[in-house]
């Protein structure tokens, strides 16, 4: 796996702990076709139902394949509408990913190992660690677009495997071509931990499409983590701890934070920071932010609350 905080770029507080090591039931089927020939934990499809007692199988099939886990209940109209555009984006991407479906009535542990406060909610699991997506009944582009962004994720942390989608080789092929040249030579560069040969190719696909996504979320995360390389946590806090306004004290620490997963706390100190600043020399900080937006996702409950407070003090 590379530097572990690439992991973490978009983790939240979700606490699994209880769950890992619970004793798991004889398999029910088999999945194959994992790259480099790792093992996958045993899931009979694409898309399958986990209760309280089958979590830890899918804990580890995501150290082989990303893992999406749809929180949801039967009385939850939103998640009627979003579970079936998740089932369909999934079966499309032909195996790169699994979708594991959660009824939150009937898995209580699992509710509260997600901290599931409102529904439908989708996490990821990318090599055991979970990773928050969106909350609430989204567009289809929308997690089109997400699960880009989980994929490059996956790929950073060198969880790349496949499983097996029940479709000929040939026609897997097909629906899911070759990345381009640049986002593999970006992808190259993130396992090597060479972040400033990533970030480049990334900057030369945007150069030559403007509205590559993919390229311009990439960017972000190589960014992130480039900066943050090398950084030590204590050192960094009692920086900004001496220097309040010191804004590249504050940048390091925001970094440190949302790369740890504590989302609220890289937006809070920002925040504080844009407040406490004269008006001439907020700018680098708002544009901080807006990058650490777009880096959690735009429709994340924790961006629009981040976005608001921000518009408050700006006018």
């Amino acid at each position: 796996m590379t530097d572990p905080t690439s992991s973490a770029v978009l983790r939240g507080a979700v606490d699994l702990s209880s769950l890992r090591n619970r004793p798991q039931p004889p398999a029910a089927g088999s999945a194959g076709g994992a790259a480099g020939g790792a093992p996958a934990a045993s899931v009979p499809t694409l898309i399958v139902d986990v209760t309280d007692a089958t979590f830890g199988e899918i804990l580890e099939l995501s150290r082989t394949v990303p893992v999406v886990v749809d929180l949801w209940a039967e009385w939850c109209g939103p998640c009627k509408q979003l579970s079936p555009v998740l089932e369909k984006v999934v079966t499309e991407l032909a195996g790169r990913l699994v979708l594991a479906k959660v009824d939150v009535d009937a898995n209580p542990q699992l509710a509260q190992g997600f901290r599931a406060q409102s529904i439908p909610m989708v996490v990821a699991l990318v090599a055991g660690q979970p990773v928050p997506l969106f909350t609430g009944a989204v567009p289809e582009a929308q997690v089109r677009e997400v699960f880009g962004q989980l994929l490059q994720l996956a790929a950073q942390n060198g969880v790349t495997g496949t499983v097996d989608a029940g479709e000929p080789v040939a026609a897997a092929e097909e629906s899911e071509p070759a990345l381009p040249p640049l986002h593999a030579e970006a992808f190259d560069a993130i396992e090597a931990g060479d972040y400033a040969r990533a970030a480049a190719a990334y900057e030369q696909a945007l150069a030559e499409n403007p509205g590559d996504e993919e390229a311009r979320s990439g960017l972000g995360q190589v960014r992130l983590l480039e900066r943050v390389q090398g950084l030590d946590l204590q050192a960094a806090r009692a920086a900004a701890a001496a220097a309040p306004r010191d804004v590249p004290a504050q940048f390091a620490v925001a970094d440190l934070d949302l790369a740890g997963g504590h989302v609220e706390d890289a937006f809070a100190r920002l925040l504080q920071l844009f407040a406490e600043l004269p008006t001439d020399e907020r700018v680098a900080v708002r544009e901080r932010l807006l990058e650490l937006f777009g880096l959690v996702g735009d429709a994340d409950p924790r961006v629009l609350q981040a976005r608001r407070a921000l518009a408050n003090l700006m006018f």
